[in-house]
């Protein structure tokens, strides 16, 4: 029995029952879609986060109390003299400290509430933010502890609508600002808009607040290792709080010392062990589908016994017949996943897209090794869940399987 006439057996068993064929390929669909479209939503999200993450400036480093991160932990860690201290290590370029001032933003009948911080002009370099008009906050404004205040894009807009507001006096909380500059849009970055915040003098602020302690500390390194920098500012912030920490046990630290490099690395691992589980979750549903075709491929040697002994009269051998049901299953994961592939991807890509229109622009991320292996999956589900409905059918014997009245 040649090839041709094999391949033409096997599509006319599959197409002799197209209902049942398309509802033995849905486990198919369902696994192969679920890995392709969950494996590109989280590769896409994982690179919408690796985006902003690089969207700063290169060496970004952050220092903050453990308080914000674990809960009963103090926030009165940082120093204005860890702040000084800082700035005295030569694997670092920029220093910039923050403290946030929790109050409302009045102008007229307008009030908002961002995040005003009050820091220094070495701030917006490290964070690579752009003026739009005006000016920065500057040298004379620190010292002065002058009452200043520069404008995000958005906070802009809502104080003032389309009016200028440069020379315009606003209120936080108690005490009145002038405007002197706005930034440049930025959108939205780890799901946090950063176009609403208002910069105010550090110093203004510590006098207005009357906080002894930082709310964290950003910075630039001066060296290309990321790492060797936030191991200087460690050990330095050790020190300086006596902290003896030889196994380097971070449950001990009452800050943290992050680099944008860092947060590169956390998130790879974490995208990582999510493509794993996913993986894991659709290896669970291919299972499924291959056991509904090993279902329906018996069914269908039962009712195809006499037809496979004529075969086998005719001078099929016991391989023709194996291989013959062997492509049928093959066949149906094959088209199974194909259909899967491409549903899945689709679905991904209008997921990322109505994504990108509340949290700015997600791109669209297709894992070519995820098609492969999805393919492969498809592939070796049908081998494996069809060789032994094909076994079956190649051991019926020939007299047998003519005289079968099932």
């Amino acid at each position: 029995m040649h090839i041709n006439d094999t391949v033409q057996a096997s599509y006319k068993a599959v197409t002799a029952h197209r209902m049942r064929s398309v509802l033995t390929m849905l486990g198919i669909i369902n696994g192969i879609g679920s890995i392709v479209l969950l494996v590109s939503v989280g590769r896409s999200f994982e690179r919408y986060v690796l985006d902003q993450v690089e969207s700063f400036s290169s060496h970004l480093i952050e220092i903050y109390p453990t308080g914000f991160e674990k809960f009963g932990r103090s926030l009165d860690s940082l120093s204005f003299s860890d702040y000084e201290a800082v700035t005295q290590l030569s694997t670092v370029e920029s220093v910039a400290p923050v403290i946030f001032v929790t109050e409302k933003v009045v102008y007229g009948t307008e009030e908002i509430s961002p995040m005003v911080f009050g820091t220094t002009n070495k701030f917006f370099a490290n964070y690579s933010l752009n003026l739009e008009q005006g000016r920065l906050l500057n040298e004379s404004d620190i010292k002065g502890a002058r009452s200043v205040a520069v404008l995000g894009y958005q906070a802009a807009i809502d104080l003032f609508g389309d009016r200028d507001p440069l020379g315009e006096r606003i209120r936080v909380g108690k005490r009145f600002y002038t405007v002197v500059g706005t930034m440049e849009t930025i959108g939205s970055a780890l799901l946090q808009d950063l176009d609403t915040p208002v910069y105010v003098p550090f110093t203004t602020a510590k006098a207005q607040t009357g906080q002894k302690y930082l709310s964290y500390m950003t910075m630039k390194a001066s060296i290309d290792d990321d790492n060797l920098v936030v191991a200087d500012i460690t050990s330095l912030l050790r020190q300086r709080h006596g902290i003896e920490n030889i196994d380097n046990d971070y449950d001990k630290d009452d800050f943290r010392a992050r680099s944008a490099s860092q947060a590169t690395e956390i998130v790879g691992s974490v995208g990582l062990g999510l493509t794993i589980f996913i993986g894991l979750i659709g290896g669970i549903s291919l299972i499924v589908g291959g056991i509904g075709i090993m279902n329906i491929m018996l069914v269908s040697v039962t009712e195809r016994t006499r037809e496979i002994g004529l075969r086998k009269a005719l001078g099929a051998t016991r391989q023709d017949i194996l291989r013959q049901f062997l492509i049928e299953a093959v066949a149906l994961t094959m088209i199974g996943g194909v259909i899967g592939i491409v549903g899945g991807a689709s679905l991904g890509a209008l997921i990322a897209a109505v994504a990108s229109k509340f949290v700015g622009t997600v791109p669209f991320v297709l894992s070519i090794p995820a098609l492969l292996a999805a393919a492969l999956m498809a592939l070796a589900t049908g081998l494996i869940f069809g060789i032994f409905p094909a076994r079956k059918a190649a051991s019926l014997s020939p007299m047998e399987a003519i005289r079968w009245e099932g």
